[in-house]
């Protein structure tokens, strides 16, 4: 049985082409007439919905993707301009493959990297979404802009990865096992280490023993601090008219530093938060149950 089978069990699974040599790696379940795209975060893989999709495949027809970049999906040489890895191409990535599994229109749940992704599809083609969900992030130019010592000490890995020249790439693959100890352990709440056993981690750290993977993730960084910020920066009077509901860890760096209610309300005209109590960075997996139950109460208010 493959790990996917365990925790997915009803799902299939595919790689869909969304061009340019590009693979997106998909799972699929649920019989719901309306659908439901997750986005993973870094450095994990679609396996950080183990917990939520239980609760949402009785209703919706639920999509699981790597990111590109990330877990199985492709993961292509870094243009010199980033643009192959910005959020616009890795969004657009998700838009083909919701089209090629017949969903124009569609719920949209992201997390970390994946909200990211998120937040330049609904600037892009809001049309195509009923709805987002955005957790444990504000926009990528707002956190950028006000970035404090405080900031860049726990959030050291976004000035590390955008280095160039395959240096973070090199470092980062030379103990992959260690990289993923560190980097959860440093964001999970106290109380959520169980549910993070051992046999999920060795399956982020398989993926991570492709060099590709780092090479995947530093570019999604470099991205980040380029040819996004070129993009946000260009979208700033702009206002999300999508429904937006925003989770965040309480006890995670995002909701410590940052009004994060208001940093949304500032970009979107309707939005609903919750700060998750006892809760870290990753938040569908440290309070599942929260965040399933206000989640499909937010769903239900913005049917297709």
């Amino acid at each position: 049985m493959t790990i996917d089978q365990k925790y997915f069990p009803e799902f299939k699974q595919q790689f869909i082409d969304v061009g340019d040599g590009i693979k997106i790696n998909t799972l699929v379940g649920g019989k719901g007439s309306e659908a439901v795209l997750l986005l993973h975060g870094h450095p994990e893989t679609h396996l950080i919905w183990r917990f939520l999709t239980p609760g949402l495949v009785g209703r919706y027809t639920v999509v699981l993707t790597d990111l590109r970049g990330y877990g199985d999906s492709s993961k292509p040489e870094g243009a010199p301009d980033h643009a192959n890895y910005s959020k616009r191409a890795m969004g657009d990535d998700q838009f083909v493959v919701m089209s090629k599994l017949g969903f124009e229109k569609f719920h949209g749940v992201g997390h970390d990297r994946g909200a990211r992704v998120l937040h330049r599809m609904v600037m892009d083609h809001p049309e195509r979404l009923l709805s987002c969900t955005m957790m444990d992030i504000l926009p990528t130019y707002d956190m950028y802009r006000d970035t404090s010592q405080e900031f860049a000490t726990k959030y050291w890995h976004w000035f590390f990865y955008i280095q160039g020249k395959g240096f973070p790439e090199r470092v980062l693959a030379s103990d992959p096992e260690y990289f993923v100890n560190y980097n959860l352990n440093l964001k999970i709440g106290p109380a959520a280490k169980s549910r993070f056993p051992q046999e999920i981690l060795d399956e982020y750290v398989r993926c991570l023993r492709d060099p590709m993977t780092f090479h995947g993730i530093c570019e999604d960084y470099r991205a980040s601090a380029t040819i996004d910020m070129e993009l946000d920066k260009a979208d700033r009077e702009r206002i999300i008219q999508v429904p937006i509901l925003a989770l965040w860890g309480k006890d995670g760096v995002v909701g410590k530093l940052w009004d994060v209610m208001s940093g949304w309300q500032e970009r979107a005209a309707n939005v609903e938060g919750l700060a998750v109590a006892e809760c870290g960075h990753f938040v569908p997996e440290e309070q599942p149950e929260v965040v399933l139950e206000a989640l499909l109460k937010f769903l239900a208010k913005y049917p297709g």
